[in-house]
């Protein structure tokens, strides 16, 4: 089968970061967005790749093309960017003629086996309940647990079963029928083109769709998620029992916490919950909860849900303090 993965996004909600880099290669745990997403499929078995890329796009695939070289991978630029399925609309070409397709959008990681989801003979919409429905695409079912109708971010929505990014296509040629159908009756939700009310049209021409609950879903198009992805990530058996204690021995390493090659350590608390990118310098710190990029520097930092990009510098205040008896000092206001 074959993965059409849409990295076309500006992701203006984790700026400053996506000023130089896109959002997909931002650092997650021990590898970036995309990284973790190509890493997952391929262990389904999937080695056919479509990439949508804009926005700093030549950056994502030389990312590909350097770290996974065994790929067959494509690349379809989106100009202009009109949302997801003007993203797949201009794709379909690469689709048109396959059995089934699977789509993930490239900002979002879902951990799940996946081939169940491959093998599924209907469309499969991945799905996860949420507490805020109304800032995702919402999915509702029928009786018969098939979807009946698919919304993009109702403002009264009537399922808390969000839209993760993860789609199962049984009829692509159905797909483009639709697609072309928004399109040319200019059938805009919020400004854009969405595979959303493609996937509705597709329903209501007879099409049969089941969602499919998904327990592990990372969101990492805001800080807050993108740290909290990390943690949990982290957390993983095969990381969470790093031992850096001996590569690092005047320092203290709180796991879990992954350490990228070539860094310098010196007199520092690392932990728990870091990711450090490759040859980065860390002297005199306590880090916790944060994501560092690489070829970075930090001296004197005290952070906690923090990101730090690569190449950049940091460098805190270092105090020599002789405190008496019944002394209060607080550096916070």
């Amino acid at each position: 089968m074959k993965a059409v993965i849409p990295v076309a996004g500006i992701g203006s909600r984790l700026r400053p970061h996506t000023h130089t880099q896109p959002k997909s290669l931002l650092p997650v745990a021990d590898n970036t967005i995309l990284g973790h997403i190509i890493d997952r499929l391929s262990e389904a078995g999937i080695t056919d790749f479509v990439f949508i890329i804009g926005y700093l796009g030549e950056k994502i695939e030389r990312y590909v093309k350097q770290k996974y070289p065994q790929l067959h991978a494509e690349f379809i630029v989106q100009e202009p960017r009109e949302g997801l399925g003007h993203a797949l609309w201009i794709a379909r070409h690469t689709f048109e003629n396959e059995p089934s397709v699977l789509i993930m959008l490239g900002d979002a990681i879902v951990d799940t086996d996946l081939q169940p989801i491959l093998d599924a003979p209907y469309s499969v919409l991945g799905v996860k309940k949420v507490e805020k429905p109304s800032l995702f695409g919402v999915t509702e079912v029928g009786l018969d647990e098939f979807v009946t109708k698919l919304v993009e971010k109702p403002k009264i929505p009537k399922s808390n079963f969000a839209l993760v990014g993860l789609y199962k296509i049984a009829n692509p040629k159905k797909l483009i029928e639709s697609l072309e159908y928004i399109i040319n009756e200019d059938l805009r939700t919020l400004g854009e083109y969405h595979l959303t009310d493609a996937l509705m049209h597709m329903i209501k021409s007879g099409e049969k769709m089941v969602k499919w609950n998904i327990d592990q879903w990372f969101d990492c198009g805001r800080k807050d998620t993108l740290l909290e992805a990390n943690a949990l990530l982290l957390n993983r058996p095969h990381l969470r029992h790093i031992n850096y204690s001996q590569q690092f021995p005047g320092s203290i390493i709180i796991p879990p916490v992954t350490i990228g090659a070539e860094c310098t350590i010196t007199n520092s608390v690392i932990g728990p919950n870091v990711a450090i990118g490759e040859n980065t310098t860390i002297t005199s710190s306590i880090l916790s909860n944060s994501i560092i990029g690489s070829f970075s520097e930090l001296q004197f930092a005290v952070m906690h849900d923090s990101i730090i990009g690569s190449d950049a510098s940091f460098k805190g205040l270092s105090h020599s303090l002789n405190i008496g008896d019944s002394t209060e000092i607080n550096f916070g206001q």
